[in-house]
């Protein structure tokens, strides 16, 4: 009886470590890549070749757009950023919504300005009710990952120069 209840304490205390360790090892991209609202996001990562960039050390705040953001773009817009040749346009619009930085939901303060990976700035408002990074609204905050942390976004922010 003892043996099995150090046993069963060993199993519990090892399935305790590999779950610590799975969270540990969760990126960005593979918090995104789970994430059921985030699939448009997953294949224009890959279509963008910033898989790799995001799987890095970071840290990075990443505001996701969800699939119904990308739903509500113009029309031929989603296909034209996806298309062969695009990869340089499609990565200056997604790096629009990284930021070189962590910062969970609690931190972002209205007013403040948040710079992104490709040197653009994005001005957060904290109303009480909802928070927004330039046009886009939080819907879903505080996806923490290894290497940063993820918000899901309503908008696709799209570059000023297109």
């Amino acid at each position: 009886m003892i043996r099995r209840i150090l046993l069963a304490t060993a199993l519990l205390a090892f399935g305790g470590f590999a779950i610590a360790q799975e969270t540990q090892d969760t990126d960005v991209t593979t918090i995104i890549a789970d994430n059921a609202k985030l699939g448009t996001l997953a294949r224009a990562l890959e279509a963008a070749d910033l898989v790799e960039t995001l799987r890095g050390s970071g840290p990075f705040t990443v505001f996701a757009p969800s699939d119904a953001a990308f739903d509500a773009l113009p029309e031929g817009i989603l296909d034209e950023l996806l298309a062969e040749g695009n990869r340089a346009r499609l990565r200056a619009v997604l790096t629009e919504h990284v930021a070189p930085h962590r910062t969970l939901a609690a931190r972002l303060r209205d007013g403040m300005m948040g710079d992104t990976l490709d040197g653009g700035r994005h001005r957060v408002s904290d109303d009480g009710a909802r928070v927004t990074f330039g046009e886009a609204t939080v819907t879903e905050a505080d996806l923490e990952a290894s290497n940063g942390v993820v918000h899901i976004v309503d908008t696709v922010l799209m570059p000023e120069d297109g």
